[in-house]
């Protein structure tokens, strides 16, 4: 038969002492000015390196209360480094660099994935579509193999050597070469980019800001994606939500232009509601 010896007052007050001292460790590891500073540093780059964060996140990672959270957020938000959303904050950082093509198709890759796949199910038989150079596209590319019934314009020699064995008729650009995107971009893509006329134009893009638009970090790439744009009876982006509210360098369209965002489930619930006002579709995978 079992035994329980109830706790004594020197139990319960020693209990309640931890307590109290571990409360008053939080409440000086929040207050201390020195430390501010630190933390807030810390969810700027947690929210640039992400694009997004959510409150509860940051509190648990940084072991501090909501309310200091939302404290450093609004701090943040007056300094002009994050924009607060609801349920969290995305980053407002206005330049990005570009990675290698290489190294982007391994950034947000599962997202990337399911996104191309919801795209796939939009491509009916018999049509013409464009794919442009962004990494989320050559996931779509992948997905065409064999897809023979198809026409495939395209500025991007990845997903021309993706289909080079089988899939659907592909028709290059031309262009100037971009190595650091493995793209053909400039005027010189318009001497075909001009005279077709494709279904759906898939794209990706660098940045996706809801006042500034659709950006990326090469002029001669914002020419090429503006005037397919022009070309296509509807473009859809496939953009992941670690773009929402990026400005890169050059700008190549309004989100006027865009039938149909897809995205993650990830993006800003502010940032859909947004696109959705302005009549714009958007699906999340």
């Amino acid at each position: 038969m079992f035994s329980f010896e109830k706790p004594g007052i020197k139990d319960c007050l020693c209990f309640k002492n931890d307590q109290n001292q571990s409360q008053t460790i939080k409440m000086i590891r929040e207050a201390h000015p020195a430390l501010a500073p630190q933390r807030r540093e810390r969810i700027r780059t947690m929210i640039r390196d992400g694009g997004v964060a959510r409150v509860e996140d940051l509190r648990k990672t940084l072991k501090v209360s909501v309310a200091t959270i939302r404290r450093d957020l609004e701090i943040l938000e007056e300094e002009g480094k994050v924009r607060r959303v609801h349920g969290g904050a995305v980053s407002t950082e206005s330049r990005l660099e570009e990675a290698v093509f290489e190294n982007k198709t391994h950034l947000s890759a599962s997202e990337k994935q399911r996104i191309a796949e919801e795209a796939y199910k939009l491509i009916e038989a018999d049509e013409a579509i464009y794919l442009n150079g962004g990494s989320t596209t050559l996931f779509l590319a992948r997905l065409l193999r064999d897809r023979k019934d198809l026409t495939l314009v395209t500025n991007s020699l990845q997903a021309a050597i993706e289909l080079s064995d089988s899939g659907p008729r592909v028709i290059l650009t031309g262009g100037e070469l971009r190595r650091i995107s493995q793209t053909m971009v400039g005027p010189l893509t318009s001497a075909v980019l001009e005279q077709v006329r494709v279904d759906k134009a898939f794209m990706g893009t660098m940045g996706m800001c809801l006042k500034h638009g659709l950006t990326t970090t090469d002029p001669n790439e914002a020419y090429s994606n503006d005037v397919i744009s022009k070309q296509a009876g509807k473009v859809i982006l496939l953009a992941d939500s670690s773009k929402a509210e990026k400005v890169c360098f050059a700008r190549f369209g309004d989100w006027d232009a865009v039938d149909l965002l897809i995205s993650d489930k990830k993006l800003p619930q502010i940032f859909t509601k947004s696109l959705r006002k302005r009549g714009i579709k958007v699906r999340l995978s």
